[in-house]
Formats: structure tokens, sequence, C-alpha cells
């Protein structure tokens, strides 16, 4: 057994960590540039974007087929995507600056979010590089120097006590409010723990929580170049409890994930879509997050009409088995359809709209067919959404 308890200082209480973040003058206002940093090597664990055009940071990093590292620097306002060589080349030239003025940086590592096709502005980064203080402590300045549309920070942190009473401490930062689409791992975050956890673990286990996590959000079902998850440990607790870490992991990487949808751009509603007694899980999978995307569903929860039609509708062009005779719409505990009969009374559908006028909620949808389920989030698709991203550039 083991005990998970909060903290508060997120990144700051995991042993032999530092961090903070600067304003490189990427962007006219706030910080732009964060870094985090160990006093002892670490070991990584990471995931990408299944985007074909992958961005230069991420290629960079599977070039040089990354392991171990104890520093990444992390820029907002631009992706450095759509880059080529160019690309890549800035990425080192920048890292190989950053060796120069800190002689402690072991195989530094960068990642990038923000406008895509834009050359990355590696002067100002390198001039910021002077400014960096690898003793700071400052979780927020991080977490704020690697948002773009985001409008609140995204941190957890949990010191995780054995029954020995041993422990290790774990944190995650994430950013994330736009091109937010279920594909390996998506938008930015940073995991990082003190634990003596074993390579082949760290590898196993972000994958399978990623499932569930990650992989199980969607905003607006688009894709980015520069989705990335990663996991960083530099083992100085001397403490690992593979079940243990394997909870604080998934509750971190979940915690995450959902402020990714409550803040996703425009939204005002966080929506589960749980699927059950489908054929198998990926079905269920399927049908989940084909909801999660659709924009007729999106705007239906936007406006609080419980069109149920519209979730029935989604959940047949997902390609996957199912039958008007065997399945049940629910609005949480409100019953709208149940194997071919439609309970939809005007009483039945003012409950309904009172389920959809909460900030979260969820859809349950029963296949009646086997024992497949997945549960996905997503939120609504509002007026908000279109003006952010039409002036995203200016």
């Amino acid at each position: 057994m083991f005990k998970l308890i909060p903290t508060k200082d997120g990144i700051e209480s995991v042993e032999g960590f530092y961090c903070d973040g600067l304003n490189a003058g990427l962007k006219k206002d706030g910080l732009d540039l964060g870094f985090i940093y160990s006093d002892t090597i670490c070991e990584i664990s990471a995931l990408f974007t299944k985007n074909r055009f992958q961005a230069a940071p991420l290629k960079h990093f599977q070039k040089h087929n990354i392991t171990k590292s104890n520093f990444l620097l992390v820029n907002s306002k631009n992706a450095n995507a759509m880059t080529g060589e160019k690309g890549i080349d800035d990425i080192e030239e920048i890292l190989e600056y950053a060796k120069k003025i800190f002689p402690s940086i072991d195989n530094p590592i960068m990642s990038s979010t923000g406008v895509i096709g834009v050359p990355l502005p590696k002067e100002k980064i390198k001039s910021a590089l002077e400014k960096l203080d690898l003793s700071s402590k400052n979780s927020l300045n991080f977490a704020k120097s690697i948002m773009t549309t985001d409008t609140f920070e995204k941190m957890i942190s949990f010191k995780v006590e054995l029954n020995n009473k041993k422990s290790f401490n774990i944190a995650g930062v994430a950013k994330g409010a736009g091109m937010i689409n279920p594909a390996l791992a998506t938008m930015l975050c940073f995991i990082i723990t003190d634990a003596d956890i074993p390579k082949k673990d760290m590898d196993e286990l972000l994958h399978k929580n990623v499932e569930t996590t990650f992989n199980a959000i969607s905003v607006d079902g688009d894709r980015s170049t520069n989705d990335t998850v990663m996991l960083f440990s530099n083992k100085k607790s001397g403490v690992y409890d593979k079940d243990a870490f394997d909870f604080a992991l998934y509750k971190i990487m979940h915690h995450l994930a959902l402020q990714i949808v409550k803040d996703g751009e425009g939204a005002k509603k966080l929506v589960g879509f749980e699927i059950t007694g489908a054929k198998n899980d990926t079905e269920a999978k399927i049908a989940a997050q084909a909801l999660t995307n659709s924009l007729l569903v999106k705007t239906a929860i936007f406006g609080e009409d419980p069109n149920w039609g519209r979730i029935a509708s989604t959940i047949g062009a997902s390609g996957i088995e199912c039958y008007e005779d065997r399945l049940k719409i629910s609005f949480e505990d409100v019953l709208v359809y149940d194997k071919g009969e439609i309970l939809f009374t005007p009483q039945i559908e003012g409950m309904a709209h009172q389920v959809m006028k909460r900030d979260e909620f969820t859809i349950k949808c029963d296949l009646g067919i086997a024992q497949g389920r997945f549960k996905a989030y997503g939120c609504d698709l509002g007026y908000e959404y279109v003006k952010i991203n039409a002036e995203y550039r200016t």
C-alpha cells in the first residue's frame, strides 16, 4: 500500500530539479522561454505526435536517440515546425551555446510550441540563455512560459509515501488549449520524478497511461506538429515501487489531460463520453473519440441542447458494430433512448437540458453487445474558438 500526498510546489518539490521562465522577446508581453534542470543526469522516456510533419525539436530528439539529459529548454510563440533542416540546425546552435554558458548541462534537449512555419528567433533565445539561473526554483514561471492560448497554468505534484515510510516525488506541467486530438500524445507535457524507476518501466508505464489520459481527450480534432509527453527521472530518492508509481503517474496525466480540455479554446464545458457494452475496448474507443470530435455534438453541447440524435448518428457513422435495438443513451442518469424506444418526452428533455447546463457532465452510451468500454473527454465548441484561431498569428 501507499499514500499519495498532494504537494504545492510542483517541480520544486522533486529532489534535485530546478526550473524558471523569462521573457526572451518572442512574445510582446509575458514569459516565453522556460527550462527544467536536474543537478544529476536523468533518464528520459518520450512520446510524440503521429502528425507526419513533426516539428524540428521532435526530429532533433529522435535524430540523436536521446535517452539521457539533465536540461530541457522550452520556448512558446514559435513552433519551429515546417522549418526543414534549418530548424534542426538552429536547435543545435542554441543548445551548443547553452553548454558553453553552463558547463554542468549534459546532453540538452529542446521543445517548442506556437506558430508553425516561422524560423526560430535563435539570437533572441541565445541572448536570453545568458540570463538563466540554474539554481532557480519557480514552477509557476516555467508553467507560464510554455503557454500559448492557455488561460491558466497546468501543474500538479505528489509525494508518494510507501508502507515503509520511504517516499519519492513526482510532478507534472502541461500546456494546451487548441490543436488537441488523441494521437499518441497531445500538447506539451513534462513529468519529472526522483523515483529510482528502471528505464523499461518508464517506457512501459508512460505508454500504458497515455492511452486513457492524453489519448482520450479532444478539443478540436486537430493534431499538432509538436505534441510531446516526456518523463524525466534523476532517481535521487533511491525509492521505487511499480504499483505506486503507476498510480501516481496516471493521476498526474489524467489531471493534466482534463485541465487541457477544461481550457479548450473558448470552451465552457468538460464532457465525458462513456461507451460501454461495445464489441471490445478498441471499438468503444473509436466511438468515444468520434463523439469528442463531432462538430455537431460539440455545438449541441455549447447550446445545451440534448440532441441525442446527433449522439446516435455519430456512433453509427464511426464504423463500429452497433444496433438501434440494443443502444441506450443517457445524459448522466437521464435515459433518453432505450433499445429502440424513444423516451424523449418534454419532461425528459427538460431534465436532460438541466444536466447540460452543468460545467461538467457525462454522456453515457451502452451498445449492449459485449464488455468493451472506454471513456473519452471533450468540450463544447463556440464562437470564441473561431475568434481565437482567426486571429492566432496577429
